[in-house]
């Protein structure tokens, strides 16, 4: 069979963890300057279209199988993209880590501008995570109509 140009879909290339965090990263800076939440339009679309990208590139694992953070490096071409890891990379780059740590153990607040963006962080987590849960269950609710069974006590067992 001969492939016609015109109708094959284009896919995007994958991309590096490096390049999505670099994104993700300038997107939250991009809020943070205009003082804008993330989950509000433009941000949470442009944050959801880094969600894609890095799914279609094989970076968001199944959350019931993706290993544990444990000092991952950007550069790994294996690492698994959680929230938990997206998260934990941004802090690392920003220093927020080291600067919770320090504020612990001083017993002193965060200054105000890594406070802010520790808040970001919590919300890009929050959105991830929730992409990532409705992502790896909608083959569940989106069969063909005849075909649909709930059973009520399947969806309690996975909590």
């Amino acid at each position: 069979m001969s492939e016609d140009n015109s109708s094959v879909e284009s896919r995007p290339a994958k991309v590096s963890v490096r390049s999505l965090l670099t994104e993700v990263e300038s997107l939250i800076l991009e809020a943070q300057a205009a003082t804008r939440p993330l989950e509000l339009q433009p941000f949470r679309g442009r944050l959801f279209e880094q969600f894609v990208a890095a799914d279609r590139s094989g970076l968001i694992p199944d959350e019931t199988t993706a290993a544990a953070f444990d000092d991952a490096d950007e550069d790994d071409s294996d690492l698994q993209l959680t929230a938990d890891t997206l998260c934990r990379l941004l802090a690392r780059r920003w220093g927020l880590d080291m600067a919770a740590r320090e504020a612990q153990a001083l017993q002193t607040r965060l200054p105000a501008e890594q406070l802010e963006r520790m808040r970001l962080l919590w919300s890009v987590m929050r959105m991830w995570m929730e992409w990532s849960y409705a992502w790896q269950r909608w083959s569940e609710f989106h069969q063909a109509p005849n075909s649909i069974s709930v059973n009520p006590q399947s969806y309690s067992d996975r909590e």
